[in-house]
């Protein structure tokens, strides 16, 4: 029996905490308001970074989509970055109106690939940087929009990445899963006054400040390094709820268990990295960075779904009176979810999609015990062209 109530207690901070804090923000999610930036005064130099990692399937749409903006093309410039594309695809690529850096690495990444790309444009190159992966679209509109948060003086802004394709129940859980990630990790930080989590894609970056840190990103988590350097930095990361960039989701269990491996991994050791500097984010009440550092903290969700209402069946078998919490924690487990899933997700897909949920606990649950070597191991996630519509205008803040 004191096992059980050491068992218990421990599973107080490592699942009832965190259970508390999706509950948090993600009641804070729930207004969900119109982005509020004016027209620009001024439309500034861009250029979108597309880092294309044998993507042959994919990169095309992309480019061209990213290419059709509302935005002077004079000051609105492309480049994919081309790492093990196949000659006829850099071949089509050419013949649009962008620019292919070619590159090889020992071992591909995203960030080697970043870095090389703005070395090789120069520091005045641009005034807004826009990193996009290899199957993303983005509207007409997507460069106006990212103009006008940067011409009220954010330096980074995280646009609301979405599923272009819930086409199997892996693709249909993926894609619900980055909608509660966007409620409570963007939404609801925002509403708090708290910096929006980045995600990989889909973010802008005064380019000068981009330039001089990216080179500083040195595993397969450049998205978590980058939001580590920014909020070290006392630089705020806001959010774009109504700016839509449609990405992929993957479509087989084991695309999910490398895609999460890699996502695991990248978590982790930012955290380890990062936490060296929580004392003197402490000492200067710099709350963006301890709130990253607590969100880091947080465990897989779906272990979260698997793993708190099965410690309260052992707690009603062992200690019913000390099951309570747990059933209530269950409870705003659930009213989480339901608060952070956009009621387009709550749909008949998603409930037949719910039964492969145990075989993704399961592979999330063996990455736990698979991370050593990943942190500077390239782990690509294959794309197949899944979806292929771009997302209606982003005129959210339009009358």
């Amino acid at each position: 029996m004191i096992a059980v109530t050491i068992i218990d207690w421990l599973f107080v901070l490592a699942l009832l905490l965190p259970v508390l804090y999706l509950f948090l923000f993600a009641a804070f999610s729930m207004p969900r308001s119109k982005d509020v930036y004016p027209p620009a005064r001024k439309q500034r130099r861009t250029v979108t970074l597309i880092p294309a990692y044998k993507a042959d399937a994919v990169i095309i749409r992309t480019a061209q989509a990213a290419l059709a903006q509302e935005y002077p093309a004079e000051l609105h410039r492309v480049v994919v970055i081309a790492d093990q594309l196949k000659p006829e695809t850099l071949g089509e690529l050419r013949k649009l109106p962008l620019t292919v850096i070619e590159v090889t690495f020992e071992n591909s990444s995203k960030a080697k690939a970043l870095t090389a790309a703005v070395d090789r444009l120069g520091p005045d190159a641009a005034e807004i940087v826009t990193i996009l992966d290899a199957d993303n679209l983005v509207d007409g509109s997507f460069a106006v929009r990212i103009n006008e948060v940067f011409d009220a003086g954010i330096v980074a802004v995280q646009a609301h990445r979405t599923a272009k394709n819930r086409d199997t129940d892996t693709a249909v859980l993926d894609a619900a899963s980055e909608e509660v990630n966007n409620s409570i990790f963007r939404r609801g930080h925002v509403a708090l006054g708290f910096s929006s989590a980045l995600i990989g894609s889909g973010m802008a970056f005064d380019y000068k400040w981009f330039r001089e840190n990216i080179a500083c990103c040195t595993t397969s988590g450049e998205d978590k390094e980058l939001e580590a350097l920014l909020l070290r930095q006392g630089i705020y990361i806001d959010y774009l709820d109504d700016v839509r960039v449609l990405d992929e989701k993957v479509q087989g269990e084991g695309a999910y268990y490398n895609q999460r491996r890699r996502w695991i991994a990248a978590q982790f050791y930012a955290l380890s990295s990062a936490v060296r500097q929580l004392p003197g984010a402490i000492l200067s009440g710099n709350t963006d960075y301890c709130d990253k550092l607590l969100q880091w903290c947080l465990p897989p969700r779906i272990l979260l779904l698997g793993l708190v209402p099965l410690w309260a069946v052992v707690m009603t078998v062992c200690a019913p009176m000390g099951s309570i919490k747990w059933w209530v924690a269950v409870l705003l487990l659930l009213l989480a979810m339901a608060m952070a899933l956009p009621d387009e997700q709550a749909d008949a897909r998603l409930g037949h999609a719910l039964r492969r949920m145990p075989v993704l606990f399961l592979l999330t649950l063996a990455n736990l015990f698979r991370l050593r070597g990943t942190k500077d191991k390239f782990i690509h996630t294959e794309h197949t062209g899944a979806g292929s519509e771009a997302p209606g205008n982003n005129t959210g803040n339009r009358p």
